[in-house]
């Protein structure tokens, strides 16, 4: 196979090449002294300059779109762009990557069920990443997992009760955590991988997060809108109540029912809609964890039924105290 120049000299026989991401190759390789098998992730080379070749095109539409269509302003593009920006910019660096996974280990050791492999500081660079491999069965592999006798929804469970108590408890959060970034070890727990991108929030975000979700949940729509007003998320001009009938009108549609019943286009439209209708302005601050429970967990603790024991409320209330 082709290797990177200079990190096949460096590790000498034994590296093969697992796969590949937009900005990376990774590679499993099989050390002798001592003798272990380690995962080695490398930037591709020249995805740097290509990268701020994009970056900067993203930048001019942004600053077109905010000067051609003012509405847009509220949505601010540019801010968007410089937010993609550092985060896509971070990710490239592989000390940067592996500071993370330090940091998200130290939060999540504890953890019971939940693992992941830790850096290799003396092997890792400004392109190269070395960290334990991780034995597992891969988490987008559903029928391995049912062979295996594994109960695929007592791990989306878990899986969304770790994403919140992450984002809650430690403010820092896995923000790229789709199924190929997950496997289930070989004891039963969940190991994370690729800490490249990883969310923040500080504790005020974190305790009106927590409100809002738990309130959404049991249906408490008065309480929502109350924490979006008190954390600036809606101007103070508009009613209380009528954000609560909004709010009301997409949460008692989805709630209760199957992910499968649920038309996830119509309910980002749907609150798009409201976001306007109450001159919203987007929040940079949160577009990670938006990002993340939009694409991947929303739907399914909105599907939950209102029981104080569902994964979704338990965590929300734990972390709001």
């Amino acid at each position: 196979i082709a290797t990177p120049a200079g990190v096949g000299a460096s590790l000498g026989e034994g590296l093969r090449e697992l796969g590949a991401g937009g900005y990376s190759r990774v590679y499993l390789y099989e050390q002798h002294m001592p003798r272990r098998e380690v995962a080695v992730k490398v930037v591709r080379p020249g995805i740097g300059a290509a990268f701020k070749r994009d970056i900067d095109a993203f930048h001019f539409a942004a600053g077109i779109i905010e000067f051609l269509s003012p509405g847009s302003r509220r949505l601010r593009p540019r801010d968007v762009v410089r937010h993609f920006e550092a985060t896509v910019t971070g990710e490239q660096d592989m000390r940067l990557e592996a500071a993370n996974a330090s940091e998200f280990g130290e939060n999540t050791k504890g953890d019971p069920g939940f693992a992941i492999p830790h850096p290799h500081w003396d092997l890792s660079s400004r392109r190269v990443l070395t960290s334990d491999w991780a034995e597992g069965l891969p988490m987008g592999d559903r029928a391995a997992l049912v062979a295996a006798g594994h109960d695929t929804s007592r791990i989306a469970t878990r899986v969304i009760q770790l994403f919140l108590q992450h984002a809650l408890r430690d403010g820092f959060f896995h923000a790229d955590m789709h199924q190929g970034n997950l496997k289930l070890g070989p004891d039963g727990a969940l190991v994370a991988l690729d800490f490249g991108i990883m969310g923040r929030l500080d504790r005020r975000a974190r305790i009106y997060l927590a409100e809002i979700l738990y309130g959404l949940i049991v249906g408490n729509y008065r309480r929502v809108a109350e924490i979006h007003f008190e954390a600036g998320y809606v101007p103070p001009h508009h009613s209380v109540e009528t954000f609560a009938q909004a709010l009301r009108a997409v949460g008692e549609p989805v709630i209760g029912r199957a992910a499968s019943q649920v038309s996830m286009g119509r309910l980002l439209g749907q609150l798009f809609e409201i976001t306007a209708l109450f001159d919203m302005r987007l929040r940079p601050e949160l577009i990670l964890l938006q990002k993340t429970m939009v694409s991947r967990w929303l739907v399914r603790p909105m599907a939950c039924t209102r029981s104080p024991t569902s994964a979704s409320t338990s965590s929300a209330r734990r972390s709001s105290i």
